[in-house]
């Protein structure tokens, strides 16, 4: 397979007019630098480094409840819907929320999976089929986490998980959780677990971010439900200085699961540069995850996006990294390349 066009090529995401060869084992023989007749635009395929798709069956439900009240463990919002939602419901609502993540360019998604060992199977199930790597970072149980990819825990407040922390050690498997999404009171006991990535980070203080530093723990941050929820914004670019951003979209009850929406807002709320915030939306989620995708260089599995550069909405564009970022949109796709 040959794709041709203008390739955002490399960690920096160096615009080159060439090719992009895939072997026959669907990686990435080759980037060749070599003029062609293609205005497309080839970029890695987006990596969403937090989801809760389950409440894809609560779409736009909860209008003018507090963030405790829609998403807090046991009662709210969601958890009543996902409790009286049949599985089969579950798994139509997330396998349609994965389709339309693949036809937005999304190649894998970390899922903080609720419903403990038949809510990893749900997703699984869910995904069959859909050309999207979803990863789920169970909830509930250890015996959720040996089903699925890893352990995504509620947050610090809610319980100390030094007995699901351990068990992720043993079994190999990353273990992230929520920190300093509502204040900063559970950020510190989320560190002291050592965990792999922390999500959201709204809240720290200076000492918080000293020891984000030391720790070098990745972050994951997802601005536009930290908007709706009126938790704030985390401030990005202290923790990139810092550590590893990667970005997600969070609850698809609150906002869709499109990577370019999430890019676009970052972009023009923060001071991070465009090629930042498209690392922050394919490699730096992959490293996460250990994935063998979210850059474009020879030898990495193909997983990629291929724009149409003469769309209205993108033809004439100068800067084709900006414009991925901060215009871009799924309309503007023509083909998701999961080759790999």
């Amino acid at each position: 397979m040959e794709l041709t066009g203008t390739i955002l090529r490399g960690r920096a995401f160096e615009p080159v007019e060439g090719r992009v060869v895939v072997d026959d084992e669907g990686r990435i023989e080759a980037v060749e630098e070599t003029a062609v007749d293609s205005s497309d635009i080839i970029l890695p395929a987006f990596v969403n480094a937090h989801t809760h798709i389950g409440d894809s069956i609560a779409k736009e439900a909860g209008r003018g409840l507090s963030l405790e009240e829609l998403v807090a463990p046991p009662d709210g919002l969601k958890h009543r819907l996902l409790r009286d939602a049949s599985q089969a419901e579950l798994v139509e609502a997330m396998g349609t929320s994965l389709r339309f993540m693949h036809e937005s360019g999304t190649a894998a998604c970390l899922d903080f999976r609720e419903g403990d060992v038949e809510g990893v199977r749900a997703l699984k199930e869910a995904a069959d089929g859909t050309d999207v790597d979803a990863l789920a970072f169970a909830r509930g149980s250890v015996e959720a986490m040996e089903e699925g990819d890893g352990f995504g825990a509620s947050g610090a407040n809610d319980d100390d998980f030094e007995y699901e922390r351990r068990a992720t050690r043993e079994a190999g498997k990353p273990f992230g959780i929520h920190a300093g999404e509502v204040d900063e009171t559970d950020i510190d006991p989320a560190l002291d677990l050592e965990p792999d990535f922390l999500v959201h980070m709204v809240h720290p203080e200076p000492d918080h971010l000293d020891r984000v530093a030391e720790s070098e723990v990745p972050i994951v941050v997802c601005p536009r439900s930290n908007l709706v929820t009126d938790a704030g914004l985390p401030p990005v670019e202290d923790l990139h200085e810092r550590t590893t951003v990667a970005l997600g979209t969070d609850n698809v009850m609150l906002n869709s699961p499109s990577m370019f929406r999430e890019m676009e807002f970052l972009a023009k709320f923060s001071d991070l540069s465009a090629p930042d915030v498209l690392r922050a939306a394919t490699a730096n989620g992959a490293e996460i995850a250990d994935l063998e995708y979210g850059l474009i260089e020879p030898g990495r599995k193909a997983r990629l996006t291929v724009l149409d550069g003469e769309t209205p909405n993108l033809e004439g564009a100068r800067d084709p990294v900006r414009a991925v970022v901060r215009r871009a949109g799924v309309d503007d796709v023509r083909e998701v390349v999961t080759a790999g």
